[in-house]
């Protein structure tokens, strides 16, 4: 059967892909090669992840948040299996939702390893073993990415882990060395450290969360040192000695200097991830890679063969599920000759510690580079009604806005519930918003997401709470 599209990889952007192509009158066929869909998100990452850190935080507020509310529940008691099983739940239901909308789409799903053996055709050695050839107008390659390697550090999967494995260990680590402080390592990081582990997070860079407000970074770091995770920044881990009971990684400063040696029950190798192309056959098919081994691509997602797009992970742009996603439907939109689209300048990233952090536009330390005059207007969580009550007053929100026009230019957030508060700002900034539209927006009362008005409101300095 020859289609109109076939998309290689289901997770975020392609099984989106899949459906939006299907929603334009196209015969569909996705390729994955796990037993189940949606990619590394809803299996080991984006959905695991958050079940745990939604777990464990609840499990840190019974133990030390409920008694000062009048709550006497006793100290409260790890079952991991359990917590385990919960987290798996999540997985399922998830997996087992994007199987049923590809149904209800009439998308065939294949389930094998992928290759392109020219434009048009995808082989696929399907999970039996079995060989197959897929014909069609055109190809997605949405195949996402995968865990960045330490040199001098082997994954094992037990003791030495990425976060494939962090999200499923079988008991709580007395000592947790985390290699990274990007968003995977302190997010898993923090689920560990509530349940119990010792947490050192070891950073190359003298600061956490490369690419976000400098001063967003500078805030959250403290609230997680008060937390007791301990950073070591600056530094480098150069190799780790598995060979007794402890693990023993050797540290290094990053501009040279004394080693010393941590000792851990568990390293999480957190550095970054790199795009997933092997075995796609990009080579012998002539698609071109840049010197990261991103899929080169036009403005329209097209590679330099005819017929073959990619999206996600795999091209340029932040490594970001929601991103792939609006990716996914601009390339099928673009297929069926309409104008896809998406905005880059208005695609919000967030951290799910506790309190969360979330970020959309630019940052101030960007908007200083590119010489752009600006104003800033921000509001502390704690003169917010809703958070004083809440008893979650850590935090502010930060509007940047330009200094001739007042155009939002970028919103950044420390504080409960950040990453739903975000979509505000993300929405605004879309429509080309001014602070003044948010300042004179009615926000309920009492919500957090007052202090994005009164952050709008001090841009022009006449915040009323502060």
């Amino acid at each position: 059967m020859a289609y109109d599209l076939i998309v290689i990889g289901t997770g975020p952007g392609g099984y989106v892909c899949a459906i939006r192509a299907a929603q334009l009158g196209m015969k569909v066929a996705v390729v994955e090669k796990r037993g189940t869909h949606g990619g590394t998100c809803l299996n080991v990452g984006c959905i695991p992840s958050k079940a745990l850190l939604h777990a464990s935080e609840m499990f840190e507020e019974a133990g030390h948040g409920f008694a000062k509310m009048g709550i006497g529940v006793g100290a409260p008691k790890l079952d991991l299996g359990t917590m385990l099983k919960f987290k798996d739940e999540a997985v399922d239901g998830n997996v087992k939702g994007v199987d049923y909308l590809l149904k209800k789409n009439k998308i065939d799903s294949v389930f094998g390893t992928g290759r392109i053996v020219a434009p048009g055709k995808v082989e696929v050695k399907t999970l039996d073993g079995k060989t197959q050839t897929l014909e069609t107008k055109n190809i997605v390659i949405a195949t996402g990415s995968d865990v960045a390697k330490l040199r001098g550090v082997e994954i094992d999967g037990k003791r030495i882990v990425s976060s494939d494995q962090a999200i499923a260990l079988p008991k709580v680590p007395q000592r947790l060395l985390v290699v990274g402080a990007g968003v995977i390592g302190l997010e898993l990081g923090s689920v560990w450290r509530r349940l119990g582990s010792q947490v050192t997070v070891v950073e190359f860079l003298d600061r956490i969360l490369p690419g976000m407000d400098n001063e967003v970074c500078r805030q959250s770091q403290r609230l997680l040192e008060k937390q007791g995770i301990v950073f070591k920044l600056g530094s480098k881990v150069t190799g780790v000695d598995s060979s007794g009971a402890v693990l023993k990684a050797s540290i290094e400063p990053s501009k040279g200097g004394a080693a010393e040696v941590i000792e851990a029950d568990v390293v999480l190798v957190a550095i970054g991830r790199v795009p997933f192309t092997d075995g796609l056959g990009l080579e012998e098919v002539g698609v071109a890679k840049d010197n990261r081994g991103r899929v080169v691509t036009d403005a329209h997602f097209a590679t330099n063969v005819k017929g073959i797009y990619a999206i996600g992970d795999v091209i340029t742009g932040p490594m970001l599920a929601h991103k792939a996603e609006d990716e996914g439907m601009a390339v099928a939109e673009i297929v069926a000759g309409q104008a896809g689209h998406v905005n880059y300048d208005v695609i919000p990233a967030v951290v799910y510690t506790f309190p969360e952090i979330a970020s959309v536009g630019k940052t101030e330390e960007e908007l200083k580079e590119q010489g752009t005059a600006y104003n800033a207007g921000k509001f502390p969580f704690t003169a917010n009604g809703r958070a004083k009550s809440n008893q979650q007053t850590d935090g502010f929100v930060k509007i940047l806005a330009d200094a001739r026009t007042d155009r939002v230019l970028g919103v950044h957030i420390v504080g409960s519930d950040a990453g739903n508060m975000i979509a505000e700002a993300a929405v605004a900034m879309e429509f080309g918003a001014a602070s003044e539209d948010i300042a004179r927006t009615c926000h309920a009362h009492p919500t957090l997401p007052e202090a994005v008005k009164e952050a709008a409101l001090a841009v022009a300095k006449r915040a009323i709470h502060f």
